[in-house]
């Protein structure tokens, strides 16, 4: 494997579709809302985009229709400075969609279609042979087929990289893609799912959880939301970081700049307390801006 580090995003690009209100709506209300704007996203498209942004050389391996929106997205990643080239379009399904709702304080709720991003798999992989050879770090999602995940992160490995996961949405991982992850993120709720016990949305929570998930994954961090972010490894370090203190606009899009901000930094050799300390930062900055100016 090369010396020069790149970040490979594996996973999924979204159209999405944000409405500003007053609140969310409850089971059969309908609320006024006060605008709305289209924007390009997917877990894996927001990574792919916020990794680039470092100035690290970033690949993205996806999959879109061939369509207004697949190509919409396509767009945006050549715009950002993603590496498009492996992000095949699919004549037969949709391009994945979503609608997120922003309620006043900046928080939502969203609703998405993966149409095409269900498509992903080892043809996939085997198409992206001239980034996964060279790739430093390995980034997956929930938001693609467990199986797509694990033949991007066994081939990764095999060439010398190193896997993160951000297990989101909240899903129960196969014991083959436990096996190929190196370093797990995932937040509170996600973290209770994986780990089986409770976890309080604190700093000292998201240690003990980061800790049970080391029984599982070599590296965990937890993101504790205004709390801050734990790291856990298996041969026993921790650490703990306090979030910054900002004004909250949006907390649309945090968990994935964090992740690829980590992911960036780690590419480089960046010691893990310091990636964290600089995908901290930038979360922070980001929920500061509001939507509509990012």
């Amino acid at each position: 494997m090369t010396t020069s580090p790149l970040v490979t995003v594996f996973g999924s690009l979204h159209y999405d579709i944000a409405v500003n209100g007053p609140g969310r709506p409850r089971k059969g209300e309908t609320v006024i809302g006060v605008s709305w704007h289209p924007k390009s996203g997917g877990k894996g498209g927001n990574q792919a985009v916020s990794s680039a942004h470092t100035g690290v050389p970033t690949a993205m391996i996806g999959a879109v229709a061939s369509d207004d929106f697949g190509r919409s997205l396509v767009a945006n990643l050549d715009r950002k400075g993603v590496d498009s080239r492996f992000v095949r379009r699919d004549a037969l399904l949709s391009t994945g969609m979503s609608v997120a709702i922003f309620d006043a304080e900046g928080d939502y709720g969203a609703v998405i279609v993966s149409g095409s991003n269900l498509t992903l798999g080892n043809e996939d992989v085997a198409a992206a042979g001239e980034v996964i050879g060279k790739t430093t770090i390995l980034v997956l999602q929930s938001e693609v087929p467990d199986e797509a995940n694990v033949a991007a992160a066994t081939a990764v490995r095999q060439a010398g990289g190193r896997v993160l996961i951000n297990a989101a949405p909240a899903r129960m991982l196969s014991q083959e893609l436990q096996s190929a992850v190196d370093i797990i993120v995932v937040n509170a709720i996600e973290a209770e799912m994986l780990a089986g016990v409770p976890v309080v949305e604190t700093l000292a929570g998201a240690l003990v959880a980061a800790r049970l998930l080391t029984r599982t994954y070599s590296q965990a961090i937890v993101t504790a939301g205004g709390a801050g972010v734990a790291y856990a490894d298996a041969g026993g370090t921790e650490i703990c970081i306090e979030a910054v203190k900002i004004k909250v606009e949006s907390t649309h899009g945090a968990g994935d700049e964090f992740i690829g901000v980590l992911a960036a930094a780690l590419a480089t050799g960046t010691d893990m307390e310091a990636a964290l300390r600089r995908a901290n930062e930038a979360a922070a900055r980001l929920v500061s801006t509001p939507e509509a100016s990012r």
